[in-house]
């Protein structure tokens, strides 16, 4: 069973260094558009509050969030987009207050859960350290979309390691997702972590292998670039299909990102 406490670790400096990155910014940079659709800055943070506050929810109040849960369904193709928005029309320093505490919340949640705990989600109900690591992953993407709006290059650490592990163990939901069967047999995945290391996941000797730098991977399976522009290399057609459709997160079959122009 993995430490949630690891995990928790991890999560608290992704946060803090997203919090870093807006903290200082004005009324006016907060309007800056992100990579996202139609999301400005206040509309990522207003995500990350809303999901930390839900995540909250299902593991206080598994009933409340099981009605949550259908009215997510009753309009799966808006509900995050309208909360997103209904978050960004906060003025800066209350979005970002409502964030920070929202975040010490369910950390101190998910920290003190009782061992063997599990949360209800959209999919599979979570362990303390398999919410923790959900977090994070959104923390990072959408700080991803938020360093690139406003021109902060971040540099890669290890804590994509807990991407990189949702993004292998979410193979099979891209393909439910979209209608698609998954295959049967186990990918080999190989990826470079910051350090230089390999980070190794699936046998060996599969005959589907994905191989590639850790942050391509990363920037892959949370859809923050597109494929054309990574480094990440599939041997095999199947593994080749995969990262066409590779996401990490829960909803809806994501829509990607265009490629940068040549």
């Amino acid at each position: 069973m993995s430490d949630p406490a690891v995990v928790l670790d991890d999560l608290r400096t992704e946060s803090e260094e997203l919090d870093r990155i807006v903290a200082d910014l004005d009324a006016e940079q907060w309007a800056t558009s992100t990579p996202a659709a139609g999301w400005d800055i206040a509309h990522q943070i207003a995500h990350l509050a809303w999901t930390d506050e839900v995540a909250l929810l299902a593991g206080t109040d598994p009933g409340a969030f099981a009605k949550h849960v259908e009215e997510a369904l009753s309009e799966p193709d808006t509900f995050v987009d309208r909360a997103a928005d209904a978050g960004a029309v906060q003025p800066p320093a209350e979005l970002l207050a409502r964030w920070r505490e929202g975040r010490e919340r369910l950390e101190q949640a998910l920290r003190t859960a009782p061992p063997g705990s599990r949360f209800p989600w959209y999919g599979p109900p979570m362990s303390a350290a398999s919410m923790a690591t959900a977090r994070l992953m959104e923390t990072w993407a959408h700080g991803q979309d938020i360093a690139d709006a406003v021109g902060v290059v971040r540099e890669p650490t290890a804590r994509l390691r807990h991407i990189a592990h949702i993004g292998v163990r979410a193979r099979d939901y891209a393909y439910f997702v979209r209608g698609i069967e998954p295959p049967q047999q186990a990918f080999r995945v190989e990826l470079i972590g910051p350090g230089g290391e390999l980070w190794t996941y699936g046998p060996d000797d599969a005959s589907q292998k994905v191989t590639g730098p850790a942050l391509d991977f990363c920037l892959l399976v949370t859809q923050r670039a597109n494929r054309a522009d990574l480094a990440v290399q599939a041997d095999g057609e199947e593994a080749d299909r995969w990262l066409d459709i590779a996401q990490a997160f829960a909803g809806p079959a994501g829509q990607g990102r265009t490629p940068k122009e040549a």
